[in-house]
C-alpha cells in the first residue's frame, strides 16, 4: 500500500490494538498514534472510539477500513499485472485453508511453489471451512480451500481435490476386528465428530440425512477441534471416528488405524477453491493454477 498511514491504519483496524499494530509494523507506538491523528485529522472524522480498556471501530473507521480493503486489493492487482510485462511475479498473497487441508495436503505443495515463485510471499491462515469462508468475506484472505461447498453467493467456488471421509477405529478397539458394519449398527457405537462449523461435519451430516439419521440420533462421545485430536483419542479409547482419507495414510500404513466400511454408505466429497465472485486473476489464479497442475505430483 503507497499511504503508509493507511497501512497503519488497516493493521490498527484488524488488531483494534496500537500496541500490537506497532510490534507488527516495527514502529513505536507513539509513531502508530501520529499516523492514525493524522488520518482522523484529514477527515475530521475520529476513526475509534474507547470502549474501557479496548477500542473499536467508529462508523467512520469502518467505511475508511473497506475501502482501505480495496485498495490494497487493486495494489496487488497491479503489482501483479506490472510484474507481468517482466515476465516476473511478486508480492504477498493471503491463503486461508481448513484445517486438514493446511496438515496434510498443502504445505508440500507451497514448498514446491515457494521454489519456483521465490519472490510470491505467502501468508497462511488456518481455521474451520465455516472460518475460512468468514475470512474470505472479510476479505482477510484473497483465497481459499475448504472442505466442501456451502454455497454462499457472495463466494465463487472451483473443484480441487476429491477425497473420500471414512470411519476409522485404532486397530487394538475390538471393532477392529470387523471389516464392515451395517447402517443401523452405527448408531450403537460411541464416535468422535469434528466440531460444528467443520466442512468434515457438514459432509458427514449430509450423506447421513440422506439415509434418515440425524447426528443427533448418533453416540457421540465428544467432539473435537481438529483432526489430530481426533487421531489422538482413537488410540487412547473403543471410539469410532469419520476422517478424510488424505489424513490418515500414514497411520493406516504403520497398522495404527484401521478403516471399518459402513455397508452402501460411501462418503465422497471435493475441496474447493474458494474466491470472490469474479474473475481469478493475480496471484490467487497463479496459485490456483498451481495448485490444480501440481496436486498429484
Amino acid at each position: 500500500m503507497t499511504d503508509f498511514r493507511l497501512k497503519v491504519f488497516y493493521t490498527v483496524a484488524k488488531r483494534l490494538n496500537f500496541t500490537k499494530a506497532a510490534k507488527e509494523l516495527l514502529i513505536s507506538q507513539p509513531a502508530v498514534t501520529k499516523h492514525i491523528k493524522e488520518l482522523e485529522s484529514q477527515f475530521n472524522l475520529a476513526l475509534f472510539e474507547r470502549k474501557g480498556n479496548y477500542i473499536v471501530l467508529s462508523p467512520a473507521g469502518e467505511v475508511l477500513l473497506r475501502h482501505t480493503e480495496d485498495i490494497q486489493g487493486i495494489y496487488r492487482q497491479m503489482e501483479f499485472d506490472m510484474n507481468q510485462f517482466n515476465e516476473t511475479q511478486t508480492g504477498l498473497l493471503h491463503v486461508g485453508s481448513s484445517t486438514s487441508i493446511t496438515q496434510y495436503i498443502l504445505p508440500p505443495l507451497l514448498a514446491r511453489f515457494h521454489s519456483i515463485h521465490q519472490d510470491v510471499k505467502v501468508e497462511l491462515l488456518s481455521g474451520n471451512s465455516e472460518q475460512i469462508e468468514q475470512a474470505l468475506l472479510n476479505k482477510s484472505i484473497e483465497i481459499g480451500v475448504v472442505e466442501g461447498k456451502s454455497k454462499k453467493r457472495e463466494i465463487h467456488y472451483t473443484a480441487f481435490l476429491k477425497d473420500e471421509i471414512v470411519l476409522v477405529c485404532s486397530s487394538k478397539n475390538p471393532l477392529a476386528k470387523k471389516d464392515e458394519i451395517r447402517l443401523e449398527e452405527l448408531k450403537n457405537i460411541p464416535l468422535l465428530l469434528r466440531e460444528p462449523g467443520s466442512g468434515t461435519l457438514e459432509v458427514i451430516a449430509g450423506a447421513l440425512k440422506q439415509e434418515e439419521i440425524r447426528l443427533a440420533d448418533l453416540k457421540v462421545e465428544m467432539q473435537l477441534g481438529s483432526t489430530e485430536a481426533i487421531k489422538s483419542y482413537l488410540q487412547h479409547s473403543n471410539c469410532m471416528a469419520f476422517i478424510s482419507l488424505h489424513a490418515i495414510l500414514k497411520e493406516l500404513q504403520g497398522g495404527v488405524l484401521k478403516i471399518i466400511e459402513i455397508k452402501k454408505l460411501p462418503i465422497h466429497r471435493r475441496f474447493y477453491f474458494i474466491t470472490p465472485q469474479g474473475p481469478e486473476a493475480g496471484l490467487p489464479g497463479l496459485l490456483m493454477q498451481f495448485l490444480i497442475r501440481n496436486h498429484n505430483l
